[in-house]
């Protein structure tokens, strides 16, 4: 039997996959990806993203700005995410973040942004799903402040940061989700930040449709694919995929506890 997985991250609302929902939630079936977290970067796109929710019993949602966009987008407020969290199918806070990568000019925008996202995670206990790019040692002592003042729970989604950020976060009991990246040939030093991880602090996504894993790198990604980034952590773990699988599942439904319950 092909083990049951999660895409804990990847954004179907995206033109890349317009007019073709069905028969990607039917290619993620038969790769035995049943469940999929389909994430709003800008409160502009939210009727499309909670629609797709909506439509598909397997696809569950979560909102936030994405720090990319924190400086163009409009200015999100726990409060709107607080009321959004009482629809069904709304499981997780973000993507939020920093990214001083590609937009370090509007570093205090995506401070000020981040905050009212940790606030709404911190009163929901709903997951705050990160992107951090570039500015580990920032995220690190936000987090931690933040933390200290009312616990809540995390995803570094993506993650290719350092070890530093990993282990702050790990030791916080937050999650590090494993992307596509984490297949690549040269990424052998991520590979061994997560093999470091507890294991029961891990989980698989796509973050469709980027960074598809081989043997689809350079094409478009798609929740199908979850499986072979699953593959590769089964490897990194020294674990069968079907017991590698068991550990995210129960990871997933530990973390986005409302997704069991819609």
């Amino acid at each position: 039997m092909t083990p049951l997985l999660t895409d804990s991250h990847c954004h179907l609302d995206f033109p890349d996959f317009d007019g073709e929902h069905d028969d990607i939630i039917a290619r993620a079936a038969a790769a035995g990806v049943h469940r999929m977290v389909t994430i709003c970067t800008k409160m502009a796109a939210l009727p499309i993203v909670q629609g797709l929710a909506e439509r598909y019993d397997t696809v569950f949602f979560a909102a936030g700005t994405h720090p990319m966009s924190a400086e163009s987008a409009e200015f999100v407020t726990a409060a709107d995410l607080i009321d959004l969290s009482r629809h069904p199918k709304f499981v997780g806070i973000g993507e939020t973040g920093l990214d001083y990568h590609y937009t370090p000019d509007s570093a205090d925008i995506q401070k000020r942004a981040f905050a009212e996202h940790i606030i709404a995670a911190q009163e929901t206990q709903l997951p705050l799903i990160i992107h951090a790019r570039a500015a580990d040692q920032d995220m690190i002592d936000i987090l931690q402040k933040a933390y200290a003042e009312k616990p809540f729970s995390c995803v570094l989604h993506c993650f290719s940061s350092g070890p530093e950020l990993a282990a702050a976060g790990i030791e916080m009991g937050f999650y590090l989700s494993m992307s596509g990246i984490a297949a690549f040939p040269k990424s052998q030093d991520l590979r061994d930040i997560f093999a470091s991880a507890p294991l029961d602090r891990i989980l698989v996504e796509t973050d469709s449709p980027y960074l598809a894993p081989p043997p689809h790198r350079g094409k478009r990604n798609e929740p199908a694919y979850v499986a072979h980034t699953a593959a590769k952590g089964a490897e990194v773990f020294g674990l069968t995929l079907a017991e590698f699988a068991a550990a995210t599942e129960a990871n997933f439904e530990r973390l986005f506890w409302k997704a069991t319950k819609a």
